[in-house]
Protein backbone atom coordinates (compact mmCIF):
# COMPACT_ATOMS: atom_id res chain seq x y z
CA UNK A 1 0.00 0.00 0.00
CA UNK A 2 1.18 3.52 -0.73
CA UNK A 3 2.12 5.34 2.25
CA UNK A 4 -0.06 7.91 2.95
CA UNK A 5 0.38 12.02 3.39
CA UNK A 6 -0.18 12.88 6.79
CA UNK A 7 -3.53 13.10 8.12
CA UNK A 8 -5.69 12.63 4.96
CA UNK A 9 -9.28 12.38 7.08
CA UNK A 10 -8.66 15.67 8.17
CA UNK A 11 -7.62 16.72 5.17
CA UNK A 12 -11.01 15.59 3.45
CA UNK A 13 -13.32 17.11 6.33
CA UNK A 14 -11.48 20.31 5.91
CA UNK A 15 -11.90 20.16 1.93
CA UNK A 16 -15.79 19.60 1.86
CA UNK A 17 -16.20 22.35 4.38
CA UNK A 18 -13.77 24.74 2.14
CA UNK A 19 -15.59 23.46 -0.83
CA UNK A 20 -18.72 24.05 0.99
CA UNK A 21 -18.20 27.30 1.81
CA UNK A 22 -17.22 28.74 -1.66
CA UNK A 23 -20.32 27.49 -3.13
CA UNK A 24 -22.47 29.11 -0.28
CA UNK A 25 -22.89 32.25 -2.06
CA UNK A 26 -23.09 30.95 -5.97
CA UNK A 27 -25.43 27.90 -5.39
CA UNK A 28 -28.44 29.81 -7.28
CA UNK A 29 -26.31 31.86 -9.60
CA UNK A 30 -25.93 31.49 -13.27
CA UNK A 31 -22.75 30.93 -14.16
CA UNK A 32 -22.35 34.34 -15.42
CA UNK A 33 -23.62 35.68 -12.29
CA UNK A 34 -21.09 34.04 -10.52
CA UNK A 35 -18.39 35.59 -13.15
CA UNK A 36 -19.30 39.00 -12.71
CA UNK A 37 -19.15 38.89 -9.15
CA UNK A 38 -16.40 36.70 -8.60
CA UNK A 39 -14.11 37.10 -12.49
CA UNK A 40 -13.71 34.41 -14.65
CA UNK A 41 -12.17 32.11 -12.28
CA UNK A 42 -14.78 31.63 -10.11
CA UNK A 43 -14.66 32.46 -5.72
CA UNK A 44 -11.33 31.14 -4.44
CA UNK A 45 -11.08 32.60 -1.00
CA UNK A 46 -13.14 32.25 1.80
CA UNK A 47 -15.06 35.51 3.03
CA UNK A 48 -16.53 35.94 6.31
CA UNK A 49 -15.06 35.45 10.18
CA UNK A 50 -16.00 32.20 9.94
CA UNK A 51 -16.45 31.48 6.34
CA UNK A 52 -20.16 30.20 6.82
CA UNK A 53 -20.63 26.65 5.61
CA UNK A 54 -24.44 24.94 4.31
CA UNK A 55 -26.40 22.07 5.76
CA UNK A 56 -23.68 20.03 3.44
CA UNK A 57 -21.13 19.95 5.97
CA UNK A 58 -23.50 19.95 9.12
CA UNK A 59 -25.22 17.22 7.97
CA UNK A 60 -21.69 15.57 7.40
CA UNK A 61 -21.11 16.71 10.92
CA UNK A 62 -23.95 14.63 12.27
CA UNK A 63 -22.78 11.65 10.57
CA UNK A 64 -19.67 11.68 11.71
CA UNK A 65 -20.11 12.36 15.66
CA UNK A 66 -23.10 9.53 15.31
CA UNK A 67 -19.81 6.79 14.01
CA UNK A 68 -17.44 8.71 16.60
CA UNK A 69 -20.37 7.38 19.54
CA UNK A 70 -20.98 4.33 17.81
CA UNK A 71 -19.96 1.42 20.30
CA UNK A 72 -19.73 -1.07 17.28
CA UNK A 73 -20.33 -0.35 13.73
CA UNK A 74 -23.38 -2.16 13.08
CA UNK A 75 -27.15 -0.95 12.11
CA UNK A 76 -28.56 -1.85 15.13
CA UNK A 77 -26.20 0.41 17.23
CA UNK A 78 -25.63 3.16 14.52
CA UNK A 79 -29.24 3.88 13.17
CA UNK A 80 -30.34 5.23 16.93
CA UNK A 81 -27.45 7.73 16.92
CA UNK A 82 -28.19 8.82 13.11
CA UNK A 83 -31.51 9.40 13.92
CA UNK A 84 -30.98 11.40 17.16
CA UNK A 85 -28.25 13.77 15.24
CA UNK A 86 -30.37 14.03 12.31
CA UNK A 87 -33.30 15.45 14.39
CA UNK A 88 -30.86 17.67 16.54
CA UNK A 89 -29.84 19.40 13.39
CA UNK A 90 -33.44 19.63 11.86
CA UNK A 91 -34.48 22.16 15.00
CA UNK A 92 -30.86 23.93 15.13
CA UNK A 93 -31.74 27.86 14.95
CA UNK A 94 -27.77 27.16 12.35
CA UNK A 95 -30.03 25.19 10.54
CA UNK A 96 -31.00 28.24 8.53
CA UNK A 97 -28.94 27.25 5.25
CA UNK A 98 -31.60 26.55 2.66
CA UNK A 99 -32.12 23.22 3.75
CA UNK A 100 -33.63 20.55 1.56
CA UNK A 101 -36.87 19.42 2.04
CA UNK A 102 -36.45 15.66 1.49
CA UNK A 103 -34.35 16.23 4.93
CA UNK A 104 -36.77 18.26 6.62
CA UNK A 105 -39.69 15.87 5.96
CA UNK A 106 -38.23 12.73 6.94
CA UNK A 107 -36.56 13.78 10.11
CA UNK A 108 -40.00 15.08 10.89
CA UNK A 109 -40.73 11.59 10.57
CA UNK A 110 -37.61 10.48 12.72
CA UNK A 111 -38.60 12.84 15.39
CA UNK A 112 -42.11 11.32 15.72
CA UNK A 113 -40.14 7.53 16.01
CA UNK A 114 -41.51 6.13 13.23
CA UNK A 115 -39.14 3.03 11.42
CA UNK A 116 -36.77 4.77 9.12
CA UNK A 117 -38.01 2.80 6.41
CA UNK A 118 -41.73 4.90 7.08
CA UNK A 119 -40.04 8.09 7.38
CA UNK A 120 -37.79 8.18 4.64
CA UNK A 121 -38.92 9.54 1.22
CA UNK A 122 -38.74 6.89 -1.06
CA UNK A 123 -38.55 8.57 -4.24
CA UNK A 124 -35.94 10.82 -3.52
CA UNK A 125 -32.33 10.44 -4.79
CA UNK A 126 -31.10 13.87 -3.83
CA UNK A 127 -27.64 14.64 -3.33
CA UNK A 128 -28.32 15.36 0.20
CA UNK A 129 -28.05 11.45 0.11
CA UNK A 130 -24.28 11.56 -0.32
CA UNK A 131 -23.37 15.58 0.52
CA UNK A 132 -22.53 14.02 4.23
CA UNK A 133 -21.20 10.80 3.55
CA UNK A 134 -17.64 11.42 3.68
CA UNK A 135 -16.99 10.52 7.37
CA UNK A 136 -18.06 6.96 6.33
CA UNK A 137 -14.89 6.62 3.98
CA UNK A 138 -12.51 7.51 6.45
CA UNK A 139 -13.48 4.74 9.11
CA UNK A 140 -11.32 1.72 9.01
CA UNK A 141 -13.95 -0.97 8.64
CA UNK A 142 -14.09 -3.62 5.99
CA UNK A 143 -15.89 -3.08 2.43
CA UNK A 144 -19.56 -4.24 3.32
CA UNK A 145 -19.21 -2.52 6.82
CA UNK A 146 -18.52 0.61 4.70
CA UNK A 147 -21.43 0.11 2.07
CA UNK A 148 -23.70 -0.90 5.28
CA UNK A 149 -22.73 2.26 7.01
CA UNK A 150 -23.05 4.33 4.10
CA UNK A 151 -26.51 3.04 2.54
CA UNK A 152 -28.17 3.42 5.97
CA UNK A 153 -27.10 7.14 6.69
CA UNK A 154 -28.64 7.78 3.28
CA UNK A 155 -31.51 5.70 3.73
CA UNK A 156 -33.05 7.84 6.90
CA UNK A 157 -33.68 10.30 4.52
CA UNK A 158 -33.44 9.55 0.97
CA UNK A 159 -35.15 6.14 0.16
CA UNK A 160 -34.77 5.97 -3.57
CA UNK A 161 -31.98 2.68 -4.91
CA UNK A 162 -29.95 5.51 -6.64
CA UNK A 163 -29.32 7.26 -3.60
CA UNK A 164 -27.67 4.60 -1.52
CA UNK A 165 -25.54 3.97 -4.31
CA UNK A 166 -24.09 6.80 -4.88
CA UNK A 167 -23.56 7.72 -1.17
CA UNK A 168 -21.48 4.28 -0.96
CA UNK A 169 -19.61 5.11 -4.49
CA UNK A 170 -19.10 8.33 -2.84
CA UNK A 171 -17.59 7.04 0.37
CA UNK A 172 -15.45 4.13 -1.07
CA UNK A 173 -14.16 6.85 -3.62
CA UNK A 174 -12.72 8.75 -0.27
CA UNK A 175 -12.13 5.51 1.43
CA UNK A 176 -9.46 4.20 -2.10
CA UNK A 177 -7.82 7.72 -2.26
CA UNK A 178 -6.69 7.43 1.47
CA UNK A 179 -5.33 4.10 1.21
CA UNK A 180 -3.22 5.31 -2.49
CA UNK A 181 -5.21 5.28 -5.90
CA UNK A 182 -5.11 8.75 -7.74
CA UNK A 183 -7.73 10.56 -8.43
CA UNK A 184 -7.20 9.95 -11.96
CA UNK A 185 -8.03 5.98 -11.28
CA UNK A 186 -11.15 6.98 -9.66
CA UNK A 187 -13.40 6.43 -12.51
CA UNK A 188 -12.48 3.23 -13.67
CA UNK A 189 -11.96 2.42 -9.87
CA UNK A 190 -15.91 3.16 -9.15
CA UNK A 191 -17.20 1.83 -11.88
CA UNK A 192 -15.67 -1.67 -11.54
CA UNK A 193 -17.43 -1.36 -7.50
CA UNK A 194 -20.50 -0.47 -9.01
CA UNK A 195 -20.98 -3.48 -11.16
CA UNK A 196 -19.81 -5.83 -8.70
CA UNK A 197 -22.23 -4.17 -5.98
CA UNK A 198 -24.58 -4.94 -8.49
CA UNK A 199 -27.37 -7.02 -6.97
CA UNK A 200 -26.35 -6.98 -3.89
CA UNK A 201 -28.93 -5.42 -1.15
CA UNK A 202 -27.67 -5.22 2.58
CA UNK A 203 -30.87 -6.29 4.44
CA UNK A 204 -29.14 -6.32 7.96
CA UNK A 205 -28.96 -2.74 7.28
CA UNK A 206 -31.94 -1.43 5.03
CA UNK A 207 -34.36 -4.07 6.50
CA UNK A 208 -37.58 -3.90 4.03
CA UNK A 209 -36.81 -0.92 2.37
CA UNK A 210 -36.78 -2.32 -0.90
CA UNK A 211 -40.49 -3.86 -0.66
CA UNK A 212 -42.67 -1.47 -2.94
CA UNK A 213 -45.30 -1.41 -5.57
CA UNK A 214 -43.91 -2.79 -8.93
CA UNK A 215 -40.64 -4.15 -7.62
CA UNK A 216 -40.24 -7.83 -7.34
CA UNK A 217 -37.04 -8.52 -5.59
CA UNK A 218 -33.98 -6.74 -3.17
CA UNK A 219 -31.85 -7.38 -6.11
CA UNK A 220 -33.92 -5.78 -8.55
CA UNK A 221 -34.54 -2.69 -6.64
CA UNK A 222 -30.94 -2.11 -5.95
CA UNK A 223 -30.20 -2.85 -9.52
CA UNK A 224 -31.81 0.12 -10.59
CA UNK A 225 -29.96 2.69 -8.55
CA UNK A 226 -26.09 1.16 -9.42
CA UNK A 227 -27.01 1.28 -13.43
CA UNK A 228 -28.29 5.06 -13.04
CA UNK A 229 -24.28 5.65 -11.15
CA UNK A 230 -22.81 3.61 -13.92
CA UNK A 231 -24.40 5.85 -16.85
CA UNK A 232 -23.48 8.93 -14.51
CA UNK A 233 -19.96 7.55 -14.39
CA UNK A 234 -19.83 6.86 -18.21
CA UNK A 235 -20.98 10.38 -18.94
CA UNK A 236 -17.91 11.22 -16.46
CA UNK A 237 -15.44 9.13 -18.63
CA UNK A 238 -16.48 10.31 -22.15
CA UNK A 239 -16.41 14.15 -20.68
CA UNK A 240 -13.23 13.75 -20.04
CA UNK A 241 -12.33 11.95 -22.83
CA UNK A 242 -12.58 15.74 -24.43
CA UNK A 243 -10.69 18.64 -23.85
CA UNK A 244 -11.79 20.62 -21.32
CA UNK A 245 -13.14 23.97 -22.56
CA UNK A 246 -13.16 25.57 -19.22
CA UNK A 247 -16.79 25.96 -18.65
CA UNK A 248 -19.59 24.72 -16.45
CA UNK A 249 -18.84 21.26 -15.73
CA UNK A 250 -22.77 20.56 -15.03
CA UNK A 251 -22.76 20.56 -19.09
CA UNK A 252 -21.30 17.37 -19.03
CA UNK A 253 -22.18 15.59 -15.80
CA UNK A 254 -25.06 17.01 -14.85
CA UNK A 255 -26.52 19.60 -12.40
CA UNK A 256 -25.58 17.92 -9.12
CA UNK A 257 -29.25 18.45 -7.56
CA UNK A 258 -29.17 14.45 -7.51
CA UNK A 259 -27.00 12.06 -6.21
CA UNK A 260 -25.43 10.31 -8.81
CA UNK A 261 -24.97 13.73 -10.97
CA UNK A 262 -22.97 15.40 -7.45
CA UNK A 263 -20.68 12.35 -7.43
CA UNK A 264 -20.12 12.49 -11.25
CA UNK A 265 -19.48 16.62 -11.60
CA UNK A 266 -17.26 16.10 -8.40
CA UNK A 267 -14.90 14.32 -9.51
CA UNK A 268 -15.12 15.89 -13.04
CA UNK A 269 -13.67 19.03 -10.88
CA UNK A 270 -11.33 17.04 -8.51
CA UNK A 271 -9.87 15.10 -11.97
CA UNK A 272 -9.56 18.13 -14.15
CA UNK A 273 -7.88 20.07 -11.39
CA UNK A 274 -5.61 17.14 -9.19
CA UNK A 275 -2.85 19.09 -8.85
CA UNK A 276 -4.60 22.50 -7.59
CA UNK A 277 -7.40 22.09 -5.66
CA UNK A 278 -8.26 25.65 -5.20
CA UNK A 279 -9.40 25.34 -8.74
CA UNK A 280 -11.26 22.30 -8.55
CA UNK A 281 -13.58 23.72 -5.57
CA UNK A 282 -13.78 26.86 -7.63
CA UNK A 283 -14.32 25.06 -10.32
CA UNK A 284 -17.22 23.28 -8.90
CA UNK A 285 -18.32 26.53 -7.33
CA UNK A 286 -18.69 27.91 -10.67
CA UNK A 287 -22.28 26.29 -12.19
CA UNK A 288 -25.52 26.30 -13.10
CA UNK A 289 -26.29 23.65 -10.55
CA UNK A 290 -25.93 22.49 -7.06
CA UNK A 291 -22.14 24.00 -6.48
CA UNK A 292 -22.09 23.62 -3.28
CA UNK A 293 -22.70 20.48 -2.95
CA UNK A 294 -20.51 19.92 -5.83
CA UNK A 295 -17.34 22.03 -4.58
CA UNK A 296 -17.75 19.96 -0.79
CA UNK A 297 -17.50 16.58 -2.79
CA UNK A 298 -14.93 17.73 -4.54
CA UNK A 299 -12.93 19.02 -1.55
CA UNK A 300 -13.72 15.65 0.30
CA UNK A 301 -11.97 13.95 -2.30
CA UNK A 302 -8.83 15.58 -2.75
CA UNK A 303 -8.55 16.22 0.91
CA UNK A 304 -8.53 12.68 1.29
CA UNK A 305 -5.84 12.21 -1.58
CA UNK A 306 -3.67 14.79 -0.51
CA UNK A 307 -3.85 15.46 3.34
CA UNK A 308 -4.31 18.66 4.93
CA UNK A 309 -1.16 20.13 2.99
CA UNK A 310 -3.89 20.46 -0.53
CA UNK A 311 -5.19 23.72 1.43
CA UNK A 312 -3.91 26.71 1.82
CA UNK A 313 -2.59 27.73 5.55
CA UNK A 314 -4.54 30.14 6.63
CA UNK A 315 -8.05 28.62 5.71
CA UNK A 316 -8.38 25.62 8.90
CA UNK A 317 -9.05 29.06 11.54
CA UNK A 318 -11.03 30.67 9.19
CA UNK A 319 -14.01 28.37 8.80
CA UNK A 320 -16.77 27.89 10.41
CA UNK A 321 -17.12 24.71 12.68
CA UNK A 322 -13.12 24.34 12.51
CA UNK A 323 -12.88 22.69 16.19
CA UNK A 324 -15.73 20.08 15.10
CA UNK A 325 -14.01 19.33 11.90
CA UNK A 326 -10.10 19.17 13.21
CA UNK A 327 -11.53 16.82 16.67
CA UNK A 328 -12.92 14.67 14.03
CA UNK A 329 -10.00 14.92 12.02
CA UNK A 330 -7.83 13.69 14.44
CA UNK A 331 -10.31 11.11 15.54
CA UNK A 332 -9.15 9.17 12.34
CA UNK A 333 -6.04 10.31 11.25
Amino acid sequence: MIASPPRRATGSLFGLAYGDALGLPTEFLTVAEIHHRYGPAGPRELTGDPALVTDDTQMALAVAWALRDAPEFTPEAVEPLLRQRFVAWSVSPDNDRAPGMTCLRACAGLARGVRWQEATQVNSKGCGANMRVTPVGLLDVDPDTLAGLAQLQAGLTHGHPTALAASELTAYAVRVLRDGVTVAELPEVLVGRAQGQRRTYHGDWLGDLWQRPGVDSPQEFVARGWDECVGALHRLVDALARPDDGGDPCRHTGEGWIAEEALATALYCAIRHADDPVTALARGATTAGDSDSIAALAGAFLGAAGGTAAWPTGWATRIEYADQLATLGDTWD
